[in-house]
Parts: C-alpha cells; sequence; structure tokens
C-alpha cells in the first residue's frame, strides 16, 4: 500500500505543512515504534510545498528528526531570508515600477529595456537552499529505497507547459498530458526555486528543458490536476497537507462595497486562484473516478488503467487571512510601506500580505494550528499508518463485494 504525501503551495503559509508533518510524525511512531522511516514513500510538493517536500524527503530514514527540523527553521522564520527587506533592495523594486510606468514610453522608443520583473528580490532564498537542503541525501534515500520518488512542478513562462520534475529510485516513464509533463532529472536548488516563483512576487527562473532553457515560475499556476504526480507513481492513498480551507476567502475587514477594490485585494483572489481552487476539483475528480472503479468487473480493473486511490486533504480549519491580519505589524518596515501602496498593510489586504509575512509571530501560529488540524484526523491516519500492503488489499476486495 504505496502512501503518497502531497505539499500545496501557498508562500508563507506553508508553515502550516511543517506542524502537520511534526503530528504526522508522532502518528507513524505510535503506528510503528520500531520503525523510523517515513512511511510515504512518495512526496510531491508544488511552490512552497516544494521546498517543505524535499526537506523531508532528505530525511526519510528518520521522519521524525527531518519533521523537527522543518518546524525549526518555520519557528525561527525572517522575511529577510526569503527576500530582500533591506531598503535600498525594496527601493530599488519600487523605483523600477514607478519608473515603468512614468516614463516606460520614452526609454522603450529609444530600446531601453524598462519593464520591471517582480515585487521583491528572492536572492537570500536562492541562496540559502544550497546550505539547507542535502540533495546529496535524496540520491541516498532513493538508493536505499526508503523513498520511491521525490517531484516538484513549475510552470514554463515561455512555452505554458506545466512541467513535473521527478527523481526516482527507479526509471519511471514520464507521462505526458495537454499542457501538462514530466521529467526525471536531478532535482537542484534551482528547480525549488523556479517552483516557489509567485507570480509578480518573486523572479521566474532559467532551467534547461528538451536541451534548451525556459524560464519558470510558480507551479501552482495552471496546476489542474495537483494529484496526478502521485497517482503516477502508483500512490493507492494520498495525504495532502493544503495551506488554506478550500473556501472563497473574503477579506478580513469587508471594505464598503461602492469602494474600488485596491490592487491588493484584487491580487489576493489571483492567488487564490494560483493556489486554492484546483485541489477541491482534482479530488472531485479523483472519486469519481473511484465510483467508476468500484463498478467494473474485478478482472477487467488491471487492464483499465484506472484503480482506486484514497484521498486525505488536511487543510486549515481558520482562516489564515484572519490570523494573517494579527500580525501584518511584524512585517519590516520597508515591505509594509511598498505593500501599502498595493493595499496590502490593512486588514482588507492581509490575505494578500499572508502569502509574503514570512515572520516568526505567524509562522509559529500556522505551525501549531497545521498540527491541531492533523492530530484532528488521528484515527484515520492510524489506520493508513498501520494498515499494511496485505491488510489493505483484503480491505479493498472486501469492499468489492
Amino acid at each position: 500500500m504505496r502512501l503518497a504525501l502531497v505539499m500545496m503551495g501557498g508562500g508563507a503559509r506553508a508553515a502550516y505543512q511543517a506542524g502537520a508533518l511534526r503530528a504526522l510524525a508522532e502518528l507513524a511512531a505510535q503506528a510503528d515504534p520500531a520503525r523510523r522511516a517515513m512511511p510515504f514513500t512518495v512526496i510531491c510538493g508544488t511552490s512552497a510545498g516544494a521546498i517543505n517536500a524535499t526537506s523531508i524527503a532528505s530525511h526519510a530514514d528518520q521522519f521524525a528528526h527531518g519533521a523537527a527540523r522543518l518546524v525549526d527553521v518555520w519557528s525561527n522564520m525572517r522575511a529577510s531570508q526569503v527576500y530582500r527587506t533591506d531598503w535600498p533592495g525594496v527601493a530599488a523594486a519600487g523605483a523600477r515600477w514607478l519608473a515603468a510606468l512614468a516614463f516606460g514610453w520614452a526609454a522603450s522608443s529609444v530600446g531601453v529595456p524598462t519593464s520591471p520583473r517582480t515585487l521583491f528580490d528572492s536572492t537570500p532564498l536562492a541562496q540559502m537552499l544550497p546550505h539547507a537542503l542535502n540533495f546529496h541525501r535524496i540520491e541516498q534515500m532513493l538508493d536505499e529505497r526508503r523513498l520511491h520518488a521525490l517531484a516538484v512542478t513549475a510552470l514554463s513562462y515561455s512555452s505554458g507547459r506545466h512541467v513535473t520534475f521527478y527523481q526516482a529510485g527507479e526509471p519511471i516513464t514520464a507521462w505526458r498530458r495537454a499542457q501538462r509533463t514530466a521529467r526525471m532529472v536531478a532535482l537542484t536548488p534551482a528547480h525549488l526555486l523556479a517552483s516557489a516563483a509567485i507570480p509578480f512576487v518573486f523572479p521566474a527562473v532559467r532551467l534547461e528543458l528538451d536541451g534548451r532553457h525556459e524560464y519558470f515560475g510558480d507551479g501552482s499556476i495552471r496546476q489542474i490536476a495537483p494529484l496526478s504526480p502521485a497517482i503516477h507513481f502508483g500512490a493507492q492513498r494520498i495525504v495532502v497537507l493544503g495551506a488554506a480551507a478550500p473556501t472563497p476567502e473574503v477579506p478580513a475587514a469587508r471594505p464598503d462595497i461602492d469602494t474600488y477594490p485596491t490592487l491588493a485585494q484584487i491580487g489576493q483572489q489571483v492567488l487564490a486562484s494560483v493556489f486554492l481552487d484546483s485541489l477541491g476539483a482534482d479530488i472531485e475528480r479523483i472519486e469519481h473516478v473511484n465510483r467508476m472503479v468500484l463498478q467494473l468487473p474485478h478482472t477487467v480493473e488491471p487492464e483499465s488503467g484506472w484503480r482506486h486511490v484514497e484521498v486525505l486533504a488536511i487543510a486549515p480549519s481558520e482562516r489564515i487571512e484572519l490570523i494573517a491580519a494579527r500580525h501584518l505589524r511584524q512585517l519590516p518596515r520597508s515591505v509594509r510601506m511598498l505593500l501599502g501602496a498595493l493595499g496590502g498593510n490593512r486588514a482588507s489586504g492581509a490575505a494578500f500580505a499572508s502569502y509574503l509575512l514570512f515572520e516568526r509571530e505567524f509562522t509559529c501560529e500556522l505551525l501549531d494550528l497545521g498540527y491541531r488540524d492533523t492530530l484532528a484526523r488521528r484515527e484515520v491516519l492510524l489506520t493508513w499508518l498501520k494498515t499494511p500492503a496485505d491488510a489493505a488489499t483484503a480491505e479493498w476486495g472486501a469492499r468489492r463485494k
């Protein structure tokens, strides 16, 4: 019974996943006290979830240690570790946008490129990833068969293709769907940086694909089937760690309905469509396929290419934008001023700011919430973690009868 762990994107909201992983490690130890290795042999991540996924996969032989290490990182997080918050860095980004709006027409007429790239400079994250993550251990975990596959996703701005980059312990046939494809590679910090490049917020990353270079951004963009990689890798049960409840987000403080929305209010809905909207639809599709599989004759099922897949989604039980509204003052003053121009430093723009709130006061509250929400699913998780392959097969056969 191959278990998969899928971690969705969400910027600073991904701190929630670290708390969930801490709870999962505790439950795994209760299910099998003699086992230190991680029960999830397929790990998939997108955006900030790709960084969490790679970190926990590198400790597949010591699940509790890997979860504790990730919790420690998020518990001591500062925005300056992810993007430039110093006055020169923030001012430079703001000046580029202002110059493009005010003088772009004049500069372009004489051939001077003025297009601003992003709102923030993610150089600190690019510098941190090679030191914070041990990619050599990923290869070691795969060689020791403690891990079957690790996958991260990104979107090519150059070609429009949604690409799953994966590393596996044995050859796995890559798949191709409409505007979706997969490539087996040796994962690097650049792949994670590309997957976590929130559109308009962080810069795109140049990666090689099929012998040429393309620019990639956040893997949550156009991710119409976030659970597809785990299913391709043979997962029969999938635990999904989200970064927000799968419900429409509304401002923490509702403005006058006659007031024109701020850029932050518009931006939060755009980011919600990027990070939140696809998971629920994908789970519904899987449940529909499961019902169809139940109707297939037992002798036909293997040839059909379809199989029963169980999904357990764990998502915040509290509204993230309300939590973020309590911590907006924790952002560096330079960032607050830049967000202020967009309307993102007020309660009505808290949802937008929450993706950038890499501050420990906010992330620690999300850690605790992720821990509690996961323990609330204790019974089903213990069943999944305890059920050996033969018992699971018998259970599935009993349901078919």
